[in-house]
């Protein structure tokens, strides 16, 4: 979220409960717009976690800040665990009157959620206004693959889909995947961001093979992009990224979760880098911002 003198991230933290399992809190970082100094760092939680059964009982994602006629609304991705698969997630909204300090939830229930057409892991909401339509760019699974050593968890697979809204609360989703595979069926994506610059709409994911991605190098996480000029059919295009691992250091194995945003006229994008951002997240400014 940029403000007036400054530029708050946020970002998600995990906590082990008594279970031994973690619990993902919303926090945030506040950067001056030269991005080389910490201004401030929240000392609680921004969201308090859903109660017992909600569908955020057990973590809440990063916010996707959307700031639309003096309101700040704040999407969630709830995530609640499950038995035979680890978990299942929605996606919440939430409103700030304090500047994006500490946000108060619209309900106890998601405003997206599970689906005859999407029947689980819906999450990952990017949402933006353009000539008074709310739009938003979210994930949804499409299978749970059995894994065939027993004692590791099922792995999931999931796509980009759309949907738009007259009041950013109710929402008609396309329920269909608007990207492409690059590398088969079972390609995982993520994490959608958009971004309008002249007449042309761009937008930067990540993706993954569904299967050992966590230890076997060039499985992992990588940075897609796709461009559209008419918000309904997306081309994707990765080689027009901009962007690639780095050939060491913390981003050399993964880059993941990125959003793209303007800042004084300038474009940047945030992304995680190795083991999904345990070394943390980095930053790019985007040095060519040619109109098409």
């Amino acid at each position: 979220m940029v403000l007036d003198k400054f530029v708050r991230i946020y970002f998600t933290t995990r906590e082990l409960d008594k279970t031994g399992k973690y619990l993902g809190h919303v926090s945030f970082v506040d950067f001056d717009k030269k991005f080389q100094n910490i201004l401030n760092v929240s000392r609680t939680t921004v969201i308090p976690l859903g109660r017992l059964g909600s569908f955020d009982e057990h973590g809440i994602f990063p916010l996707n800040i959307l700031r639309h006629d003096g309101k700040i609304y704040g999407y969630t991705s709830g995530l609640s665990r499950r038995r035979s698969v680890p978990l299942e997630t929605s996606i919440g909204l939430s409103f700030s009157s304090d500047e994006g300090l500490t946000f108060e939830k619209y309900g106890e229930g998601p405003i997206v959620s599970s689906s005859l057409k999407e029947p689980f892991l819906v999450c990952d909401a990017f949402v933006k206004v353009f000539e008074g339509m709310f739009y938003m760019w979210y994930i949804y699974g499409k299978k749970w693959i059995k894994n065939p050593q027993n004692d590791q968890e099922p792995f999931r697979v999931y796509k980009i889909s759309q949907a738009t809204s007259k009041n950013g609360i109710d929402w008609m989703k396309d329920s269909k995947p608007i990207i492409s595979n690059k590398i088969g069926k079972h390609e995982c994506q993520a994490l959608p961001t958009v971004l309008k610059i002249g007449t042309r709409y761009h937008m930067y994911f990540c993706y993954r093979y569904s299967t050992k991605f966590k230890n076997v190098k060039g499985r992992g996480y990588k940075l897609g992009y796709a461009f559209s000029d008419n918000l309904v059919n997306w081309i994707r295009d990765d080689k027009k990224a901009g962007i690639k691992l780095s050939k060491n250091g913390w981003d050399s194995d993964m880059m993941c979760y990125p959003h793209i945003f303007e800042c004084d006229e300038k474009v940047f994008l945030l992304y995680n880098g190795n083991e999904f951002g345990r070394f943390g997240f980095g930053l790019a400014e985007l040095i060519s911002n040619k109109k098409k």
